[in-house]
């Protein structure tokens, strides 16, 4: 299967699943509390169970990887991993800005990532050497390349893994224009898109943030971890466009892999 059709694919269930999760957005759900603190509703569970069920059918030697369900055929060649709701926090309060993320790794390869923002419209998808596509049009990170022009992201400072990390993102968003907690997968669109440049999150899961490597990458920008490697399974995301990448590491502490 080409590039192509897996970003497709990918494509195809992130809107399936963000389709199931919006008929549940502001509609007064439940939420429960899972181990970690996070919450969890019946939208996150039954946007999931869609997503594997078409997968299933469509590609049944692929593993899966799945925020509310857990793994399934751990050692496949090729893994979905799945985010039903990204952002769960912001749709139990009824905000817009949530996404259904959608991954397929080939190893720690990533060969296709979609995000799908259904109460928005946006839906943003990439594959490596096949462009980033935003609503149907090519799109790209901005040639912004001052800090003082800049708008800098992430979704709470509170969550930067440790005080120092906290630190260097307020020293970071003194300098930017603009600082903003647009987060959550959000952020992560409005890099690729052009209309933020850089974006971070001190501690996230596979499911966070295996679309958007490709998808920042293929934009024209740039996706790390915190200590600069460039890999969607690293715990934790720095994105950014490609004019600012090295700066914007250097003051956050991380390394720079260009």
């Amino acid at each position: 299967m080409s590039g192509t059709s897996f970003l497709e694919a990918a494509a195809d269930v992130a809107r399936l699943a963000g389709d199931v999760a919006l008929r549940h957005f502001r509609a007064g759900v439940s939420v429960e509390w899972k181990q970690d603190g996070s919450p969890v509703t019946v939208a996150d569970r039954e946007a999931e169970r869609c997503a594997r069920e078409w997968i299933e059918r469509r590609f049944p030697t692929h593993g899966i990887l799945g925020e509310e369900h857990g793994e399934v055929r751990a050692g496949a060649e090729y893994r979905w991993v799945i985010d039903p709701i990204d952002g769960t926090k912001t749709f139990v309060r009824g905000v817009p800005l949530w996404g259904t993320l959608v991954a397929l790794a080939q190893g720690e390869r990533v060969v296709a990532g979609a995000a799908y923002f259904p109460a928005v419209d946006e839906i943003v998808g990439a594959a490596p050497g096949e462009g980033c596509w935003w609503n149907g049009r090519r799109c790209s990170v901005s040639s912004v390349d001052s800090l003082g022009n800049a708008t800098v992201l992430t979704t709470d400072e509170r969550f930067l893994k440790t005080p120092q990390h906290t630190e260097r993102w307020r020293g970071l968003a003194d300098r930017s224009a603009v600082s903003r907690s647009w987060g959550d997968c959000y952020g992560y669109l409005l890099v690729a898109t052009g209309r933020a440049e850089v974006m971070t999150d001190g501690i996230v899961g596979a499911w966070d943030t295996a679309p958007l490597l490709p998808i920042i990458e293929e934009a024209g920008g740039v996706f790390t971890d915190w200590s600069g490697r460039a890999t969607a399974f690293g715990g934790s995301a720095i994105a950014t466009n490609a004019a600012l990448a090295r700066e914007v590491r250097s003051l956050l502490g991380a390394g720079d892999t260009r």
